[in-house]
């Protein structure tokens, strides 16, 4: 019998199976000898030790899709990056440094502007101007009211979504409406010291329906891992991509070089200006990394 690890607590994994519910299974001594240690989103095999107590035994891992270190979960589909158009502004700085995690991992993104319903015209319109060519998939919602929350249902379907996002902006209450069971906090930006203060915050997948998952990503500030050299960067704004090779020199970094076709780009207004400055300051801040 197949099924999916939606939580693991203290050697236990909870394996969802659809249409026969939730076992709790311990893994075979055979990972731990082989140093394989299930994750959150492991599609695994199970053997049954008792279909009244719907408990079990991990068999086997099915081979992972892709793996996140943090939050350390396998075989993500997607992932929901949530913001708010304002109230607070989006942090344009923190959301690319997530853009670029996700782009080295793979990991297609789609974004989310909550508050749309308080929101300024011309404050979406900026939204969209900075994303509208990065090939993101961008949605303006509004938890309060219910607003394309629907479209966000369709782009989750069939998939195992990351939902991500700094606090106060509205993530909880999107989750709230997505999957009630989720049951998160949902409280003011001025409580986020509070939060998980108590609590263990674990790694937790919530089935939506039958083919979809999703799960909430703590700790977002912290998310961003520049496991990857300075060269590699502009390989992960997928707005530099038509330019490659239309520089003046093989292997241009798009930082000082002359006759540069990104930077052109940039001038002309066919790149946004905050995404070449933040991509600036990544690269430079992987040029001063210190190699131990």
């Amino acid at each position: 019998m197949n099924g999916k690890i939606v939580k693991g607590i203290a050697g236990f994994y909870y394996v969802h199976v659809v249409e026969s519910g939730v076992y709790e299974c311990k893994a075979k001594g055979i990972f731990r000898k082989d140093k394989i240690k299930p994750l959150v989103g492991d599609n695994v095999e199970l053997e049954i030790l008792s279909e009244e107590e719907k408990l079990g035994n991990i068999i086997r891992i099915i081979p992972r899709k892709n793996k996140l270190i943090r939050p350390a979960v396998a075989n993500i589909d997607q992932a929901l990056v949530v913001f708010a158009v304002c109230k607070p502004s989006p942090h344009y700085n923190l959301l690319d440094r997530f853009l670029v995690m996700m782009e080295s991992k793979e990991v297609p993104v789609v974004l989310c502007f909550n508050k749309e319903d308080i929101a300024e015209e011309e404050q979406i319109a900026e939204i969209e101007k900075v994303y509208s060519k990065c090939g993101y998939p961008c949605v303006f919602t509004s938890a309060k009211v219910g607003k394309n929350i629907d479209e966000i249902k369709k782009l989750l379907h069939g998939k195992t979504t990351a939902i991500a996002g700094p606090s106060g902006v509205g993530k909880s209450s999107i989750i709230n409406i997505l999957q009630p069971e989720a049951n998160m906090e949902t409280g003011g930006i001025s409580r986020k010291i509070e939060r998980g203060k108590h609590t263990t915050r674990h790694s937790e997948l919530f089935p939506i329906d039958e083919e979809s998952y999703i799960m909430d990503t703590p700790g977002f500030s912290s998310l961003y891992v520049n496991d990857f050299v300075k060269e590699e960067l502009k390989y992960y704004f997928p707005e530099f991509a038509p330019y490659e090779g239309k520089c003046k020199y093989n292997g241009c970094d798009h930082i000082h070089e002359p006759d540069c076709a990104v930077k052109s780009a940039v001038e002309a207004g066919k790149i946004h200006t905050i995404r070449y400055e933040n991509y600036k300051e990544m690269y430079e801040e992987l040029k001063n990394k210190r190699r131990y």
